[in-house]
C-alpha cells in the first residue's frame, strides 16, 4: 500500500542526493575520492616496485645461474608495476567519480578511457620486454648459432602492435575490436605492400632457418653488397654483417635466398683451412739434371729416396728402350719435376699441414707469365693471423732453394730490370 508520507520522505532524502548539491561541491567531492584512488595507486605501486619485486631481486642475485639476470636488466619489473596503478585508477574511477554533467559522466568515462588506454601499452610493454628476455637468454645457447629465432619474435611485436592500436581506437571510439579486425580485411592488399619486407623477411628466415644457411657468427661473403665478414643479427628484414675493416653493411634478408653467398662456416668447422697458391716459373730455366746437378741435390735429406727410385727407374727404362747415342730419345730428370716432388714431401713433413685433407703439387698450363705450380694443401689451424703466416713461411722457403733447382721465379720485366740487363752487357 502507497503511503504518501513515505513517498515524499524517501523522496526528500534518498532520491537523487546529488541532485541537492551544488555540481563544484560535487566535483570537489569527486576530486578528493579520486586523489584518494590515486594515493592507493601510488602505495600499490611503491609496494609492488620496492617490496615484492626488490624482493624477487634480492633472490635473483644470490642464483649461480646468468639467465636470470636477464630479468633484472629488463624494464619488465617496471611496466608490471605501473600496470597495477592503472587496474586501480580503471576499477576506481566509476566509484569515485559520479558526478555528471547534463546526465552524461564526462570526467568518469575520461579517465576509464585513458586508464584502458595506459592498460593496453603497458601490457604491450611488459611482453615486448618479456621477448627480450626470452631472445637474450635463447643467444646464450650454443644451437642460437645456427638457428636464430629473431625474426620469429620481430613478428610476434609486429602482431602485437596491431593488436594494442586496434584495441586504443576500439577504446578511444567506442566500438568493439571484431568491427576493426573485420575491416582490416578489406585493407589487406595495403597491409601487404606496407609490410612486403616483413613478409619477404619472414619467408626468408624460415628457409635460412630451416635449412641452416646462415647463422649468427658465420664468416659470410657476398660482394654484391660489398659484405665480407661475421654475421652478427639475423633480423626479421635485414642481416647485418661486420666486415673485417670494422664496417657494418646490412643486408635485406631475403636477399640471402634470392641472391648467392659464400658461408665459410664448413672451413671454420672443420678446423683446417685451404691453401690453394702457386709459385711461376720462368719457362727458360727449365732444364734436364746433369751430372752436376744430381750430386748436390742427392745431399737435400727430403729427396734421397726420391732420386734413388727415380735414377733406378730411367736407368732401366733407358737400358730397355732408348736409343742412348740420342738423349732425347732417353728418359732423364728435370730440374721442375724434381722441384714438385721436393716440395711434395717438404709439405709431407711440415707440421701444420693437415696430412689427412687433400696434398696436391701440380703443374698447370703454362701463360705468358710462366709455368704455374701449384699448391693445393690445407693447414692445421685455420685462425686467419696463423693461416697466414704458414702460408707465407711455405712460399718464403720455395722461393728460396729455387736457385738450388736452377729455377728462376717469373717476374715481369721493369725499365729497372732492363737497365741492369744493358749495364751488364
Amino acid at each position: 500500500m502507497n503511503n504518501p508520507w513515505h513517498n515524499r520522505i524517501s523522496e526528500q532524502f534518498f532520491a537523487k542526493p546529488h541532485d541537492q548539491i551544488d555540481w563544484h561541491q560535487s566535483l570537489a567531492v569527486d576530486g578528493t575520492l579520486l586523489l584518494t584512488a590515486i594515493l592507493g595507486s601510488v602505495i600499490s605501486y611503491w609496494v609492488a616496485r620496492k617490496l615484492v619485486f626488490g624482493l624477487i631481486s634480492r633472490v635473483v642475485q644470490k642464483t649461480e645461474s646468468t639467465w636470470d639476470d636477464e630479468l633484472l636488466n629488463s624494464k619488465l619489473f617496471k611496466w608490471l608495476s605501473l600496470l597495477l596503478p592503472a587496474v586501480i585508477i580503471l576499477t576506481a574511477a566509476p566509484h569515485a567519480i559520479i558526478t555528471h554533467h547534463d546526465g552524461v559522466p564526462i570526467f568518469s568515462s575520461f579517465i576509464q578511457i585513458s586508464a584502458k588506454v595506459f592498460i593496453v601499452i603497458l601490457s604491450f610493454l611488459a611482453i615486448s620486454s618479456l621477448l627480450n628476455i626470452l631472445e637474450r637468454i635463447y643467444s646464450r645457447l650454443e644451437v642460437s648459432r645456427e638457428l636464430p629465432i629473431k625474426s620469429f619474435f620481430q613478428v610476434i611485436k609486429i602482431i602485437l602492435v596491431l593488436a594494442a592500436i586496434i584495441l586504443i581506437v576500439s577504446t578511444l571510439i567506442g566500438k568493439s575490436p571484431v568491427l576493426i579486425f573485420s575491416g582490416l580485411g578489406a585493407m589487406t592488399a595495403i597491409i601487404m605492400l606496407i609490410f612486403k619486407d616483413s613478409i619477404l623477411g619472414l619467408v626468408a628466415g624460415i628457409q635460412l632457418s630451416a635449412n641452416r644457411m646462415v647463422a649468427r657468427g658465420d664468416w659470410i661473403e657476398m660482394p654484391k653488397f660489398g659484405a665480407d665478414g661475421e654475421v652478427l643479427e639475423v633480423a626479421l628484414t635485414t642481416v647485418k654483417i661486420r666486415n673485417w675493416d670494422k664496417t657494418i653493411t646490412t643486408i635485406p634478408t631475403y636477399a640471402l635466398i634470392s641472391d648467392s653467398f659464400k658461408n665459410w662456416r664448413g672451413m671454420s668447422n672443420s678446423g683446417v683451412r685451404r691453401i690453394k697458391r702457386s709459385v711461376s716459373i720462368d719457362m727458360s730455366s727449365v732444364v734436364f739434371l746433369d751430372q752436376e746437378s744430381l750430386p748436390r741435390l742427392r745431399k737435400i735429406s727430403l729427396l734421397k729416396d726420391y732420386l734413388s727410385e727415380k735414377e733406378q727407374e730411367i736407368e732401366t727404362w733407358n737400358t730397355q728402350n732408348a736409343d742412348l747415342a740420342n738423349p732425347i730419345n732417353a728418359r732423364s730428370l728435370t730440374n721442375i719435376g724434381t722441384f714438385r716432388a721436393y716440395i711434395r714431401e717438404y709439405l709431407k713433413n711440415h707440421p701444420k699441414i693437415a696430412q689427412e685433407e687433400t696434398l696436391l703439387v701440380r703443374q698447370l698450363q703454362p701463360t705468358e707469365n710462366g709455368i704455374p705450380v701449384e699448391l693445393y694443401i690445407f693447414t692445421t689451424d685455420n685462425r686467419w693471423a696463423y693461416y697466414e703466416d704458414i702460408q707465407s713461411d711455405i712460399f718464403d722457403h720455395l722461393l728460396s732453394v729455387l736457385p738450388e733447382f736452377g729455377l728462376r721465379a717469373f717476374q715481369a720485366p721493369s725499365d729497372f730490370s732492363f737497365q741492369s740487363m744493358i749495364n751488364v752487357k
